[in-house]
């Protein structure tokens, strides 16, 4: 069997082949998923929560229905890493004693910006637009 070749593939130490990173996307939009996250972290910080873990993130996202995003182990923190970079949130790792103290790993905390809340807001709106659009076409 060939394996595929170009700067979108990986192999791994034993000859797997890897997707990764390379996502196709007009330059400032964002996809489902990392919609998704701007969306709830903004609802997480509308209810007092400054900061987020990536295990608060994915509850948050279920309680919202939008498990079908999160497909694959890893999704959830390579699209935090790309709205890292695109300066939507920041993260810091928490303080070791803490999490020692409770007895767990430490966990990345997040908390998403102005430019995040903004993005946010677009994407809500962009989804109600979407909905009443479909609901004229049905009426039509």
């Amino acid at each position: 069997m060939a394996r595929p070749a170009g700067p979108d593939v990986v192999l791994d130490g034993i000859g797997r082949y890897l997707h990764i990173n390379r996502m196709r996307r007009k330059p400032g939009t964002l996809v489902p998923l990392e919609q998704a996250l701007c969306l709830a972290a903004a609802a997480l910080r509308r209810r007092g929560l400054e900061t987020f873990h990536g295990f608060l993130i994915a509850k948050e996202l279920q309680d919202e229905g939008d498990t079908r995003l999160l497909t694959a182990y890893g999704t959830l923190y390579r699209a935090l890493a790309r709205l890292e970079q695109m300066g939507l949130v920041t993260s810091v790792w928490e303080d070791a004693q803490l999490a020692a103290d409770d007895g767990r790993p430490r966990r990345r905390l997040y908390s998403i910006t102005d430019a995040g809340l903004k993005a946010a807001t677009e994407a809500r709106a962009a989804a109600r637009a979407k909905t009443r659009g479909a609901r004229r076409l049905a009426k039509a």
